[in-house]
């Protein structure tokens, strides 16, 4: 298992848009957990997504335009709306506070009902657990995994104790996905290989940390290569989270997602 110890983020372009940096759809938030998808939308914005929408319950909806006034949204209850937002994006991100009642359910079908094999998906939170009950297969598309220990034992059928790079390696080709496996040292089993990280500290413990990674993932998709992406947001988050631990006893990932264009900059090749 290779690690990821360094990363270069390269500049943008001179003359580019906002449409040069990926349309990014969030879809989650039911009305009891509309901080996660919030957390993921604030952390999409921070790290360079070009247009952010968030499809989330209209509960959600003032709250959101008041921490993330750069993001825009949509009832996820509009299914035509939500349709056409879904035809429309080059990455989409579902699960944060989604919930796992009926809606959210309806909500996972009709999107892989509507994806196409172009786009990316990134699969997240309480979707992994939905889709781990349904059994459904996996869409015909760039599908992204990001689940805990727990979520991975729901949806691989692996259980924690038993979770090897060997045993994870075969699922995730099993799945023609790629897993990030969010854990102490957290493991990344892309297409082209294992990976792992060594930065994070135990400081970043805390809810709401797997949302905020997801935005960022959703964003670097939107802006680079699939696996790139991938190394770069999950590194970088962790390496954030590094940084300030030094003077943090508790890093709450609002903390991480402030300095994520600074980091970026930083980093910048």
């Amino acid at each position: 298992m290779q690690l990821i110890d360094d990363i270069r983020i390269p500049k943008r372009k001179p003359y580019s848009h906002k449409g040069d940096y990926g349309r990014i759809l969030l879809i989650g938030g039911n009305q009891n957990m509309g901080g996660s998808i919030m957390i993921a939308a604030r952390a999409c914005v921070y790290s360079g997504g070009g247009l952010t929408t968030v499809a989330t319950h209209q509960a959600n909806h003032t709250a959101l335009h008041s921490r993330c006034p750069e993001a825009m949204v949509s009832d996820i209850n509009d299914i035509k709306r939500l349709t056409k937002l879904i035809e429309q994006a080059d990455c989409i991100l579902i699960g944060p506070g989604l919930g796992l009642d009926f809606q959210g359910n309806n909500v996972l079908t009709l999107l892989f009902q509507h994806i196409k094999e172009h786009q990316s998906l990134i699969i997240d939170g309480d979707a992994i657990t939905i889709l781990s009950k349904l059994k459904h297969p996996f869409p015909k598309c760039n599908v992204i995994l990001t689940p805990h220990q727990m979520e991975w034992e729901r949806i691989s059928g692996i259980e924690i104790q038993h979770q090897t790079p060997e045993l994870n390696r075969a699922k995730a080709d099993e799945f023609g996905a790629h897993v990030i496996l969010k854990q102490h040292e957290t493991e990344l089993y892309l297409k082209s290989g294992d990976y792992k990280i060594s930065v994070g500290d135990p400081a970043m413990a805390s809810g709401g940390m797997g949302d905020a990674l997801a935005g960022i993932i959703a964003s670097f998709i939107g802006q680079f290569d699939t696996e790139e992406a991938i190394k770069h947001a999950v590194y970088i988050h962790s390496l954030i989270g590094d940084r300030l631990a030094q003077d943090m006893y508790v890093v709450p990932p609002s903390s991480i997602i402030d300095q994520l264009p600074y980091m970026m900059k930083t980093l910048e090749d």
